[in-house]
């Protein structure tokens, strides 16, 4: 993970989910980037997380988050081939079909989906939700204390849970 300054990160739902469950999109708002989900992503977080699809839906209004549409020949392509098998949801193979194809960095916690992201291009810059809070820390829009109480949180609350003991062993 560089320091540099990022123009564009797509996001999966897994990582998107962490943040609102928290209640937490000013970070994503305040992060210096352009934070792009799919349609995919978007049909997922309303399906199957109704508690965040009100969150969701006023970041989109608020302009936190730019909702796109896979609308280029090779970003179906690629989509299309990454669905076969089952082995990914939608919003994952939409989420690195966008990344790849728009060459941006992809945040999303799924393995799996990193594994499949990597077989396809090699360079796109992938950020964990561990990885974008110490990147949040970095751009000084969380302190560790901050951090280590949505690391608490999480692990308390929603089931999701960062191996480290405080985000300042990550820095």
């Amino acid at each position: 993970m560089s320091d540099a300054p990022l123009t564009i990160l797509v996001t999966d739902a897994s990582v998107l989910i962490n943040f609102l469950r928290v209640d937490r999109m000013d970070l994503f708002d305040a992060y210096p980037a352009e934070i792009l989900v799919t349609d995919h992503v978007a049909e997922e977080i309303a399906e199957f997380y109704p508690d965040q699809r009100e969150r969701f839906e006023a970041a989109l209004t608020a302009n936190v988050l730019t909702q796109e549409s896979l609308d280029d020949g090779h970003e179906v392509d690629l989509f299309a081939q990454m669905s076969v098998g089952g082995r990914l949801g939608a919003g994952e193979c939409s989420a690195i079909a966008l990344a790849t194809s728009r060459v941006c960095a992809l945040a999303i916690d799924d393995r799996r989906a990193i594994n499949e992201l990597r077989r396809v291009h090699k360079e796109i810059e992938v950020f964990r939700t561990q990885d974008l809070v110490v990147a949040m820390i970095r751009h000084k829009l969380l302190t560790v204390a901050a951090a280590d109480s949505l690391k608490a949180s999480w692990e308390q609350n929603h089931r999701f849970k960062i191996k480290a003991q405080t985000f300042g062993d990550l820095l």
